[in-house]
Formats: C-alpha cells, sequence, structure tokens
C-alpha cells in the first residue's frame, strides 16, 4: 500500500425528506443564492418548486443559472460567474446530477479568481479559493456530490477536461428525487458509477486487500441492484442502494493508499469533446476495449475480477481465459442493462480518430495500469467503432 493523505469535508446528508434540511444551511451560508439547474425536469417533477419554496420562507434572493448542459460547457460557466459577481452572491446551490454540479464548482472557484476560470482546467493555475456549495442530486452516477472534480468543455476549442476545484459543503441525498430519471440516464448513471471503481480497482499497487474488497463490494451492489431499478424506477431501496454507490465510488475511499489508472475517462472526454455523447455512454463502449488492450500487463488482477466479481468458474481454465470471461461479462452486463456498446450508435465514424486520440494525450502519456500513448489509444478507438 501506498503512503496517503485523506480529507473529504462534505456533509453527506442522506434519505427519504432530507431536503427539510436546506432550511438551516440557508442560516449557515447566507440568503443570497445562485441557484444552478439543467434541461428543466427539476421543474416538471416538482423539486424546484420545494426548493423555492424552502429559500422564500427564509427569505433568499435567488439568481439563477439554468440549462446546464449534460456536457458541461465553459461558456455557461462564465454566464454564473459574472451572475456571481453582479449580484453579490453568498454561496451557490446545484440541483441535479454531476453536471449541474461540476457547472456549479467551476463558477464557484471561478468568482474570486482574477484570471480565466479554464486556467484551472489547463493546469495553468490550481484554484485556491471558492464560494460555498450546497447540493441536491437527482441523479445517481458520478460522486461529484463528495469530492473536489469537476469536468468542464471548452466547444469552442473541442476539449473537455477535469480539474480540482472545490468540495461541496453538503450534500443532500434523497434517492426519491431520483425516480423520475429517464431510463437512459439510469443505465448512464450505471455505467459511470461501475467505471468509477474500475479506474481505480485495476492497479498493480500491492497489499491493498480491504481497498480492493470495498471496490468489489460497490461493483456487486450496483449489478444487482441495476436491473432492479431499471424493472421499477419506484423501488427506494435499489435506488438508495444505487445513489449510495455512486458517492462511494468516488469521493476518495478508493484511491487511498492506491496507484490509479483514469486513461479510459480521458480517451472518453476526448470523445464527447468532439462529439458531445453521453459520458456514461462513451465509458460503457471504450471500457471493455480498454481491458481487452491492457489485461496482459496483470492478468492475476484480472482473473481475481472475473472470479470475485462476475463469479466465473475457474475450474479447466488458464488464468488468462479466465480474465477474458471477465471482461466479456462486463461486456454482457452493458448490454443487459441497455448501454451502447459502439461509438456507430452515436454516429460516430473513423473520421474524427486521429483528432480523439490527439486529444486525449494533450500532456503526454495517460494511464499507470498501462501507459498509453496515441497509438495505444488511437486503437483502442479503432476497437470501439
Amino acid at each position: 500500500m501506498n503512503n496517503f493523505i485523506y480529507r473529504n469535508p462534505t456533509e453527506l446528508i442522506f434519505g427519504k425528506g432530507q431536503l427539510s434540511k436546506l432550511a438551516e444551511k440557508v442560516e449557515a451560508y447566507g440568503r443570497k443564492i445562485l441557484l444552478v439547474y439543467g434541461g428543466g425536469s427539476i421543474k416538471r417533477f416538482g423539486l424546484y418548486d420545494k426548493v423555492m419554496s424552502i429559500l422564500g420562507e427564509h427569505g433568499c434572493q435567488v439568481a439563477e443559472l439554468a440549462g446546464v448542459e449534460p456536457n458541461p460547457r465553459l461558456s455557461t460557466v462564465q454566464k454564473g460567474i459574472e451572475l456571481c459577481r453582479q449580484q453579490q452572491i453568498d454561496w451557490i446551490l446545484a440541483v441535479g446530477g454531476g453536471s449541474v454540479i461540476d457547472a456549479a464548482k467551476a463558477v464557484a472557484v471561478g468568482v474570486p479568481y482574477d484570471g480565466d476560470v479554464w486556467d484551472f482546467y489547463t493546469r495553468k493555475a490550481a484554484a485556491r479559493d471558492a464560494l460555498p456549495l450546497g447540493t441536491i442530486l437527482t441523479l445517481a452516477a458520478t460522486g461529484s456530490e463528495m469530492n473536489r472534480g469537476s469536468v468542464i468543455t471548452n466547444w469552442e476549442t473541442k476539449e473537455k477536461y477535469g480539474a480540482g476545484t472545490t468540495f461541496p459543503a453538503f450534500s443532500i441525498l434523497d434517492p426519491e428525487h431520483t425516480y423520475s430519471v429517464p431510463r437512459d440516464q439510469t443505465v448512464y448513471g450505471i455505467c459511470d458509477m461501475l467505471s468509477h471503481v474500475f479506474e481505480q480497482y485495476f492497479s498493480h499497487t500491492p497489499e491493498i486487500p480491504l481497498q480492493t474488497r470495498i471496490a468489489e463490494g460497490i461493483m456487486l451492489t450496483v449489478i444487482e441492484n441495476a436491473e432492479r431499478v431499471l424493472a421499477d424506477p419506484e423501488d427506494y431501496d435499489a435506488r438508495a442502494n444505487l445513489m449510495y454507490c455512486g458517492t462511494m465510488a468516488l469521493n476518495g475511499t478508493l484511491a487511498m493508499g492506491v496507484e490509479t489508472d483514469w486513461a479510459t475517462h480521458s480517451i472518453e472526454h476526448a470523445v464527447s469533446a468532439v462529439y458531445d455523447i453521453p459520458h456514461g455512454g462513451g465509458l460503457s463502449i471504450i471500457f471493455p476495449n480498454w481491458m481487452k488492450y491492457v489485461y496482459r500487463e496483470n492478468v492475476s488482477r484480472f482473473k481475481q475480477f472475473a472470479e470475485r466479481v462476475w463469479q466465473v468458474d475457474p475450474a479447466g481454465k488458464s488464468d488468462e481465459e479466465v480474465a477474458l470471461e471477465g471482461i466479456a461479462r462486463t461486456r454482457a452486463f452493458f448490454d443487459r442493462i441497455g448501454a451502447p456498446s459502439r461509438l456507430q450508435e452515436y454516429e460516430i465514424g473513423d473520421e474524427q480518430l486521429d483528432l480523439m486520440a490527439d486529444k486525449a494525450v494533450p500532456y503526454g502519456p495517460i494511464g499507470r495500469f498501462k501507459q498509453l500513448k496515441v497509438d495505444d489509444v488511437r486503437e483502442i478507438l479503432i476497437q470501439s467503432l
């Protein structure tokens, strides 16, 4: 196990009816609020009215940044920063999924910064200060509700990068708020949270039995609850289990003492920067192909994955055969829940292949399980077409 320092200051407020806790947060953080949300589903399903009622009862002045995109854009973030400065906002409240929260994080760190917020995403500067941020999660997927990561797309330059920005001060997670999530978005969320675990599970770090078993526990719980939720979108316990898995998959727990990878996320970011496809859909296509490309770097790790997560029987099989069966079962699971398997399903061919490969490695080779150069990325993309 590697040395590590762990810190996570986010207060997680989990369960049915926890929206009522928002009132005390107004008292703690102030009454001038920027409300950030996406395409309007929170209005259609009544959550917007509930939030505004609580804020209104406490005399809040609310500015709104609506219409955050599924791949949140720099231009939207810049609008939010300007709103905050003009109206002297005290704190930001993000109501939505990971894209909304990521945009809100970028706004939060952009307001006190003298330069261009894009500097944080292109490694020109590090975020040092931020407006307070609270979140009300409506989609189990990214884990952004309990980490400091934020991914933003610069649509003008066709670049999509992540940066360490700011932790939410608090996050309210009521599984009932995810009942109305469309089936495809639920599927993408499942793919996303599993992919977050994969990025941290496939590691060469020795002697990490606890991190390994926690990761396997999250993967098994996601797999066990995925089809329950798809069969009954209002299965509270299944929704709660998925919501908690999404948070635990990327709140820093799995990365403690572990060398993690993140190459597949870099590849997907390059694809969705060029084609603006759903992040979880891109991951469901690319990850099994990354697995097939790199598994020989540590066959025993993939064998363990196959046996413990997919219950592959090793009897009469070589280690490599077991490993490959685990990869095949991963692909089969994604297929079973209706996730895409080829980039062609998004009408993506080989026209921009070189551009995407180049954008995946802007600062040199990616990944630690196997270092990938531009030619490696190109091959994985070819296998994903």
